[in-house]
């Protein structure tokens, strides 16, 4: 793993869940009734799926992370 990603835990799949529940109400919900709020919404949720998609990327291969104890 990069040095840079040393510490770096995936996001809960309920995080996942809800930005796509979120992105499609406010897709049909929404959007239809007002543009300007339901574009607003659509972009976060859309954010907040591309936040869990880079976090499931970079997550590291074994969980739970194991600390390595010192004897």
């Amino acid at each position: 793993m990069e040095e840079g990603f040393k510490n770096v835990f995936p996001l809960s799949s309920s995080f996942m869940l809800t930005s796509i529940l979120g992105f499609l109400i406010s897709g049909y919900y929404v959007y239809p009734r007002s543009m300007p709020w339901g574009f607003t919404f659509m972009l976060f949720f859309m954010i907040m799926l591309i936040a869990s998609l880079i976090s499931m990327a970079h997550s590291p291969g074994e969980w739970p992370i194991r600390k390595k104890t010192s004897k």
